[in-house]
């Protein structure tokens, strides 16, 4: 599950205790990339809060499928299988076509993006850039984005979604965390704000 000690939820007590219980899913289930947190409860914290804020936000305007197409594709770039899985299964179930999330992700894998607009392509290459060769971007890549009918407010939502995913690929990556027991695809609830619990 991971390299380093996890408390489970049966064993936290005090803000450990009520933090898991904020996050969790169905049977007290808690995704191991909140679980390796456990000795530093201030950092599930921080996470969440930047997880939920980025990607399960109301006031985002791009769509949540999209965003999540964004995540699934860093963590590509960054081999990370954990959140390719968890993200790909959200995916998912966003669109309730197992068809077209397949072409999204065949698409991905291949970077030829096929099945998406020219629009959310442009997102895709920027999204690549700042995971690979942040250094490189400058203002003509934001130009790009803009030309292709993406507002200021959603080239931010891009850049946050893609700086999260690269943060919690790294944390994945750097503490060996598994998906073992994990229920992929939930998700918490976009429309109430301070809920953290994922379905």
């Amino acid at each position: 599950m991971s390299w380093i000690e996890i408390i489970p939820f049966d064993k936290a007590k005090g803000k450990l205790k009520r933090l898991y219980e904020r996050v969790t899913g169905p049977n007290n289930n808690v995704d191991n990339i909140m679980l390796v947190h456990s000795l530093r409860p201030n950092t599930m914290e921080g996470h969440m809060a930047i997880y939920k804020k980025v990607l399960h936000h109301s006031e985002n305007t791009l769509p949540k499928w999209y965003l999540e197409t964004l995540g699934v594709y860093v963590s590509m770039l960054n081999q990370c299988d954990y959140c390719v899985d968890h993200h790909f299964a959200g995916l998912k179930r966003l669109l309730s076509d197992d068809e077209k999330a397949n072409r999204i992700k065949q698409g991905l894998v291949s970077r030829t993006f096929e099945s998406l607009t020219t629009t959310y392509i442009e997102g895709l290459k920027y999204a690549e850039k700042l995971t690979l060769n942040p250094s490189e971007l400058d203002k003509k890549d934001i130009n790009i984005l803009k030309e292709n009918k993406i507002s200021d407010g959603e080239i931010l939502e891009i850049n946050q979604v893609v700086s999260y995913f690269n943060y919690a690929n790294r944390t994945v990556l750097g503490l060996g965390v598994t998906t073992e027991g994990d229920i992929l695809g939930l998700s918490p609830n976009s429309s109430q704000e301070d809920n953290w619990k994922h379905q």
